[in-house]
């Protein structure tokens, strides 16, 4: 569980997909992350650009987590490469602050960027979202953008999500970069989920 509160901005260090002789092992990719986190443990989890995945191996400055076939399919992961910055939070411990919101680290898709506009000291974004994402947006609801935590602004048209950027944000964030077209992982709000889901099967 997490809260879309970035504690710190890696990198990706390396991208594996093959062994040594060139041929394939298992399924998904390995990604080698450079971080500045203390006391990471083989087995804790972590959240990379939004999406909960498992220390593999923990190394003095980074580590190193699989990515799985499933959730490859629904992240921009396959598209990572050596160099690209990445959002990153550790899982919440019980007696932490919850400074943004629930958050399962369960991506649930991409979305893009089709507009954006400086208003005042804050940046406002439009993001075409998921159906499944949309559908349990409403304004002042939160969204998680790439790991992270985010208001919903508006809802200004069926498949569009808007979002406003802080300085904070955009400078301590992946986000600031953002442009016009460009991909990133979202996941919608988790009690939204719930009451979609019962309001379904109560009919």
């Amino acid at each position: 569980m997490f809260t879309g509160i970035v504690s710190a901005v890696g990198r990706i260090d390396r991208v594996v997909r093959t062994t040594e002789n060139g041929k394939r092992t298992t399924p998904g990719l390995t990604l080698r992350i450079r971080a500045p986190f203390k006391g990471l443990k083989t087995g804790e989890s972590i959240a990379v650009n939004g999406a909960c995945l498992t220390v593999e191996r923990a190394v003095k400055g980074g580590f190193s987590v699989h990515v799985v076939e499933t959730t490859e399919g629904r992240t921009l992961f396959g598209e990572y490469a050596p160099g690209r910055p990445v959002n990153l939070e550790r899982a919440l411990r019980a007696a932490d602050r919850l400074g943004g919101h629930i958050v399962q680290g369960h991506v649930d898709g991409v979305a893009v960027v089709t507009r954006l506009e400086r208003r005042g000291d804050a940046w406002v974004y439009d993001l075409r979202v998921p159906a499944a994402v949309r559908q349990v947006s409403i304004p002042r609801g939160a969204i998680t953008v790439d790991g992270v935590s985010l208001t919903i602004n508006d809802l200004p048209g069926e498949d569009l999500v808007q979002i406003s950027l802080i300085p904070f944000t955009r400078e301590h964030t992946t986000l600031g970069t953002l442009g016009v077209g460009d991909r990133v992982h979202v996941e919608g709000d988790t009690l939204g989920k719930y009451v979609r889901e019962l309001c379904s099967t109560a009919r």
